[in-house]
C-alpha cells in the first residue's frame, strides 16, 4: 500500500495493555475512544467506549458514571457498575434504553469511568465531556471549503501544514518559534473576497500543550487593518478541536490572532474555513457507472478502488465525490443515476476530522435507494449515520496489508450468513486488513445483521434494502485477498437488480 500508512500506523497505535494483572496499582482507564473530549454525539443511547485501565490484582471490572454536571450530582445522574473488560485492549458500555439522554440542542454531557480489580481496590478516575445533538447530522452541511491562496505566519516553520488537508496532514502541523512573541498570527490569503460562516480548527490532538487559549478571529480588506470577528473570540479555551459559527462575514483576508495558549508555544495542525453554499453538480458518464465517494480528509480514496472498478470485466466507469460535497440532492439531481454508489475508506481517526462534512454521506446512507457499498471506514459510516460513536478504536490495528507472511495467516474470517455476496470466497477466508477501528456489536443499527466476523465484526447486510458493509478491502490485490468476489458480487448484483433480474 502507499508508504503514508505508515504514518498512520504511528498516528494511532495503542499499546497492548493485560486484562488481568498481579499487584500493580491500577490506573485510570483513557477516556480518547469514542466519544472522546468535545465529540458532538448523535444519538441518545451513544456507545461509551475507554482504554482499558492497567495494574490491580485479577480481573478488572469498570465504573462509567455520566452526568449533565462536572460534580455528577445532578438528577440526570446515571451509573453503570461491574462493566466487564469487552477484550484485552477496551472495555464498552451503550446507555441503556431506560436512560436514553434527552438533549435540549447542544447538551454538554461529562462523564467518567474508574477501574475496580478482584480485591475491590478502586483506581483513579478518567474523565472527560461530549456533546449531544441528535439533530446536528441530519441534513447536509450546506457550506463549501473556501480554498486557501496564501497562509502566512508570525512565526515558526511549516505554515502550509496548517491547510495540508489529506489524512496523514492531521498529524504534522505548524508550531510558533518559542519563546517568541507575546501574540501569534496566522493569516488567510483567499485571492479574492469570500464569504465565511465557520471555521474549523484542529490543535494538538494528543495532549494539552499548544493549545490554544486566548484567541480572536479577525477580517480584513488590506491586509493591514485588522477587525475583530464578533463571536469569534474565544477565552479559557480548554479543548483541541474548535468549530466557530459566526455571521457571514465577507472579506479577502482572514487572521487568527492569538493572545495564549498552553505549553511553550501554539500549535495548530488543520484549519478549514467555511462558505455557505451547495456544490455544483457534476457531469456523470453516459454508461454505467459507479459513483466512488472519497472519504479521506482531501475527499479521495487511499486504494486502487475506482481503477479495480473500472479494471472489471463489466463496461462500467466510475465518477469520484470528496465526501464534503456529496448529498442526497446531489444525486437525486445527477443526469445519469449511478448503479450503484461505495463509501471508500480513509486512514485518520474521526476525532481529528470535521465530522459535521460527513453529514451528506450519512443522508444518503438513511434515505437513497441506490445500492450502496461501505469499504472500511465506509462500512463504518453506515453505522454512524445512525450514532456517532456507533463505531470506535479497537485499541490495536489491523494491518495484514504489511504484515510479513506469518502474521497474515493469522486473520480468517468467518461467514456466519450464506448469502449470494459470498459466492467463490471459502469459508473462511484472508482479506486485507487496513484500520484499527470497528464496528461495535453493542450499538449495531436494528436495520442491519452481521454476516461475517472474524473477533470482531467484519460485513453487515441491511434487512430492508440494498446496502452491505465490508471492514476489509476486497479491492486490493494481493496474492492473500480471497474476498476479491465480495466486491464483484456487489457490483453484479447492482447489474442484475437494474436489469430486473433481481
Amino acid at each position: 500500500m502507499k508508504t503514508f500508512f505508515i504514518v498512520f500506523l504511528s498516528f494511532i497505535m495503542v499499546t497492548f495493555v493485560s486484562s488481568t494483572s498481579s499487584g500493580e496499582s491500577l490506573t485510570a482507564p483513557k477516556l480518547t475512544n469514542n466519544p472522546s473530549l468535545d465529540v458532538i454525539a448523535t444519538n441518545k443511547r451513544p456507545l461509551l467506549s475507554i482504554f482499558n485501565a492497567s495494574g490491580g490484582t485479577g480481573k478488572r471490572t469498570y465504573i462509567f458514571q455520566i452526568d449533565t454536571v462536572p460534580d455528577f450530582d445532578s438528577e440526570s445522574f446515571i451509573e453503570y457498575k461491574d462493566i466487564p473488560e469487552t477484550n484485552e485492549y477496551i472495555t464498552e458500555k451503550q446507555i441503556e434504553k431506560k436512560d436514553a439522554l434527552f438533549p435540549l440542542g447542544k447538551t454538554t454531557y461529562y462523564w467518567r469511568a474508574r477501574a475496580v480489580d478482584e480485591a475491590a481496590n478502586k483506581g483513579p478516575w478518567g474523565e472527560t465531556r461530549f456533546f449531544l445533538d441528535t439533530a446536528s447530522d441530519d441534513t447536509f452541511m450546506n457550506l463549501l471549503r473556501i480554498p486557501v491562496e496564501e497562509v502566512a505566519v508570525s512565526s515558526g516553520q511549516n505554515p502550509k501544514n496548517i491547510i495540508d488537508l489529506d489524512d496523514p496532514g492531521q498529524s504534522t502541523f505548524w508550531l510558533s518559534s518559542p519563546p517568541g512573541d507575546p501574540v501569534q498570527w496566522i493569516a488567510f490569503d483567499f485571492g479574492k473576497r469570500q464569504e465565511v460562516s465557520r471555521i474549523w480548527m484542529l490543535s494538538h490532538p494528543s495532549g494539552k500543550n499548544g493549545w490554544l487559549k486566548n484567541f480572536v478571529w479577525q477580517w480584513s480588506s488590506n491586509n493591514r487593518i485588522w477587525t475583530d470577528i464578533p463571536d469569534a473570540e474565544v477565552q479559557n479555551n480548554d479543548t483541541f478541536r474548535n468549530i466557530i459559527e459566526i455571521e457571514p462575514v465577507s472579506a479577502r483576508y482572514f487572521r487568527l490572532l492569538i493572545r495564549d495558549w498552553y505549553g511553550c508555544a501554539p500549535q495548530i495542525n488543520a484549519i478549514i474555513l467555511y462558505s455557505p453554499g451547495i456544490p455544483e453538480i457534476p457531469e456523470p458518464p453516459d454508461d454505467d457507472y459507479v459513483l466512488v465517494i472519497g472519504n479521506q480528509m482531501n475527499g479521495f480514496t487511499f486504494s486502487e478502488l475506482a481503477e479495480f472498478v473500472e479494471g472489471l470485466d463489466l463496461n462500467l466507469r466510475t465518477l469520484t465525490i470528496p465526501h464534503y460535497e456529496v448529498s442526497l440532492d446531489v444525486i437525486n439531481k445527477l443526469k445519469n443515476k449511478p448503479l450503484a454508489i461505495i463509501l471508500s475508506g480513509n486512514n485518520a481517526d474521526y476525532q481529528n476530522l470535521p465530522m459535521f462534512e460527513y453529514n451528506g454521506v450519512f443522508e444518503i446512507i438513511r434515505q437513497c435507494q441506490i445500492p450502496i457499498l461501505g469499504i472500511c471506514c465506509g462500512h463504518q459510516l453506515a453505522c454512524m449515520a445512525y450514532g456517532y460513536t456507533f463505531a470506535r478504536s479497537m485499541g490495536w490495528r489491523d494491518f495484514t496489508s504489511l504484515a510479513s507472511d506469518e502474521q497474515k495467516k493469522l486473520t480468517k474470517i468467518t461467514i456466519i450468513k450464506n448469502l449470494p455476496i459470498f459466492q467463490g470466497i471459502p469459508n473462511p477466508f484472508t482479506a486485507p486488513e487496513v484500520h484499527s477501528w470497528a464496528v461495535s456489536p453493542l450499538s449495531l443499527p436494528e436495520d442491519y445483521e452481521i454476516t461475517s466476523e472474524s473477533t470482531y465484526i467484519q460485513t453487515i447486510k441491511s434487512k430492508t434494502k440494498f446496502l452491505y458493509g465490508e471492514q476489509f478491502h476486497a479491492e486490493i490485490k494481493t496474492d492473500y485477498n480471497e474476498a476479491m468476489p465480495y466486491l464483484v458480487n456487489f457490483l453484479k448484483m447492482a447489474l442484475r437488480r437494474k436489469t430486473g433480474n433481481q
